[in-house]
C-alpha cells in the first residue's frame, strides 16, 4: 500500500482542519476522491496510483470526523450541508474552479449532494455503490427504515451518540475492519452482536484486502474513535429537513453509476429497476453510463480495483 509520493497537508476550511493526501500533476484535471463510512484518504489507494499516472491530479480528503481531520462533537455537525461545504471549501483553498468527483458508499451520498447544490463546480461524476435517493416529502428516512426493516435496523441503532461507539470498543479494532470488509451480508441486522459472531475469530484476508490496509485503518480508528464516522448516520433525519428547498431536485451533471452486483445496496428491493429501468435517469438527467461490476460487492474500488479504476478513466476522459 505505499504511496510515497503522495503529499499530505492540513487545511483551514468552513471554520475547522480537513486533511488531503494529493498525488499527481494535473495535466489531465483533478479528481476528488470522497471515501465512504469507515474509510480514509487511503482506500482509494489503488485509484490514486492509476489516475496520477494518467495525467490527474488527486485529492483525496478525511472527511470531517474522520482521519487526521477535525472531528466536531456535536452529532448535528455532520450534515450534508457542511460535508459539502468542506469540500467547497477544500476547492476554494486550492483554488479549484471545477474538479471530477468519484464518491463510494457515504461519499457517494454526499457527491450526489454536492452535485445536487453546486453543480457548477462538477466536471463530471463517477458514483459508487449507493443509487441517488430522491428525497420522500411524505416521509422522514428513519421512519422509513423503521417500517422496512424494525427497530433492530443498524441506521436506528446507530443514532443514539455513545451506544454503538460503546459497542465497537469491546471489539479488537482489526478484527471490526476484516469483518466489515469480507462480509457479503450487510443486511438490517448488521453490527448486531449476532452478525459479529465470535470476536476472537481470526478472519482470513481476501487477496484484495492487505494486512497492511487493515492494520492502517485500526491504528487511525483507534487513535480517532468511530463517533465522527457514525455521526453522518444520526444527521439522517436533519438532512432530510434541511434539503427540503432540493425537493424534487434533479443531478444534471454527467455522471457514471456503478454497483458491485452482490452488493446488498444493489439487491435491495426495487433498486435495480431503479436504476435499469429509467427510474435514475428521471432523477440523474445527466447520467451517460451504469457499470454493474461482475463479482464485486460493496468496496469495489478495492475488491475490483484495476476494472474500477479503467472505468472511471474511460468516463473521465471524454471531458
Amino acid at each position: 500500500m505505499a504511496l510515497d509520493d503522495v503529499t499530505h497537508r492540513t487545511l483551514e476550511v468552513n471554520g475547522i482542519k480537513i486533511h488531503v493526501a494529493e498525488i499527481g500533476d494535473g495535466a489531465a484535471g483533478t479528481v476528488l476522491l470522497l471515501h465512504g463510512f469507515l474509510e480514509l484518504w487511503c482506500s482509494w489507494h489503488h485509484q490514486l496510483r492509476s489516475l496520477s499516472e494518467r495525467g490527474y491530479r488527486c485529492l483525496a480528503p478525511d472527511l470531517r470526523g474522520y482521519g487526521d481531520s477535525a472531528a466536531p462533537a456535536s452529532p448535528s455537525s455532520y450534515t450534508a450541508l457542511h460535508i459539502v461545504g468542506d469540500l467547497v471549501g477544500l476547492l476554494d483553498a486550492l483554488s479549484l474552479p471545477q474538479v471530477f468527483v468519484v464518491g463510494q458508499g457515504w461519499g457517494a451520498l454526499l457527491a450526489w449532494h454536492l452535485c445536487t447544490f453546486r453543480p457548477e463546480r462538477v466536471r463530471a461524476l463517477v458514483n459508487m455503490s449507493v443509487a441517488f435517493m430522491p428525497r420522500n416529502p411524505a416521509v422522514k428516512p428513519l421512519e422509513l427504515f423503521r417500517r422496512l426493516y424494525g427497530d433492530g435496523y443498524y441506521l436506528l441503532r446507530l443514532q443514539e451518540p455513545g451506544v454503538m461507539e460503546a459497542e465497537f470498543a469491546q471489539m479488537d479494532t482489526k478484527f471490526i475492519f476484516k469483518k466489515l470488509l469480507t462480509t457479503r451480508d450487510t443486511g438490517a441486522i448488521s453490527m448486531s452482536k449476532e452478525w459479529w459472531g465470535p470476536t476472537d475469530e481470526d478472519i482470513p484476508l481476501p487477496p484484495w484486502v492487505s494486512e497492511d490496509y487493515v492494520g492502517h485503518l485500526a491504528a487511525k480508528f483507534d487513535e480517532t474513535g468511530f463517533a465522527g464516522a457514525m455521526n453522518f448516520y444520526r444527521c439522517l433525519d436533519l438532512n432530510w429537513e434541511l434539503t427540503a428547498p432540493w425537493t424534487a431536485a434533479k443531478v444534471t451533471v454527467p455522471t457514471k453509476f456503478m454497483a458491485g452486483e452482490s452488493a446488498m445496496s444493489y439487491n435491495y428491493t426495487g433498486v435495480q429497476e431503479y436504476i435499469h429501468k429509467g427510474g435514475l435517469k428521471g432523477d440523474v438527467p445527466g447520467l451517460e453510463e451504469v457499470a454493474v461490476i461482475a463479482g464485486g460487492a460493496h468496496y469495489i474500488h478495492l475488491e475490483k480495483a484495476e476494472e474500477v479504476s479503467e472505468h472511471i478513466y474511460d468516463f473521465f476522459k471524454k471531458f
